[in-house]
């Protein structure tokens, strides 16, 4: 069941998705900045398709958004579901064609242990501002011998932040930003390893391996 806690804090995402609104991130110290619904409202591009390219499915998108990865991956032939805490995102993926459920990670995932890929893109290795217990937590679902693929930032950092459009602010939710010595670092203590790491553009990405 998602806590109200979570629908409360994801309100300006469903707003920003179902009017095509603006969208920003604003943490504590009165930072601001644009959250890219239009991209992640579009198809992949092309740091996305270099990072599908590279994986297996069948394929878990953890907050799957609209669904531009699950259909991308339809139009390779692989297998993928993505879930996602958003009716509005998981809507829009649905429209595309796509298998989405309305499902967060810390909720029974289908199919445990069935995944050969899950992928946390967008950031999303930062769901729940406590990387260590998501990759331990998504790692379960995945079969063994199979991988995490994560998209990177730039720093390491643990966030209190909210989401604003024009029709108002949500509540504050924590939130991890991982960079490349940061993800090893959390995978590690996952008990996962890091075994490639790989640059599309500005965007970097890595895969743990799943014991």
């Amino acid at each position: 069941m998602l806590s109200p806690a979570a629908t409360t804090a994801s309100a300006p995402f469903e707003r920003a998705l179902e009017h095509g609104s603006d969208l920003w991130a604003a943490d504590a110290g009165g930072r601001r900045w644009p959250v890219p619904v239009a991209r992640w409202r579009g198809d992949a591009d092309a740091g996305d398709l270099v990072a599908l390219d590279r994986i297996q499915g069948p394929v878990l998108d953890v907050g799957c958004g609209p669904g531009r990865a699950l259909a991308a991956l339809a139009a390779r032939g692989v297998a993928a579901t993505g879930i996602d805490i958003s009716p509005a995102a998981v809507a829009l993926a649905r429209a595309r064609g796509t298998t989405a459920l309305r499902r967060s990670v810390w909720e029974d995932v289908p199919w445990p242990r069935r995944w050969r890929t899950a992928l946390l893109l967008d950031g999303n290795v930062g769901i729940g501002g406590d990387p260590v217990a998501l990759l331990d937590r998504v790692a379960s679902v995945v079969r063994p011998g199979g991988s995490i693929v994560a998209e990177l930032a730039t720093h390491t950092a643990v966030l209190r932040l909210r989401l604003e459009c024009p029709l108002g602010a949500g509540e504050w939710f924590d939130w991890a930003l991982l960079d490349a010595e940061g993800i090893a670092c959390a995978g590690t203590d996952a008990g996962l390893e890091v075994v490639d790491r790989w640059s599309a553009g500005a965007r970097e990405f890595a895969e743990l391996a799943v014991p």
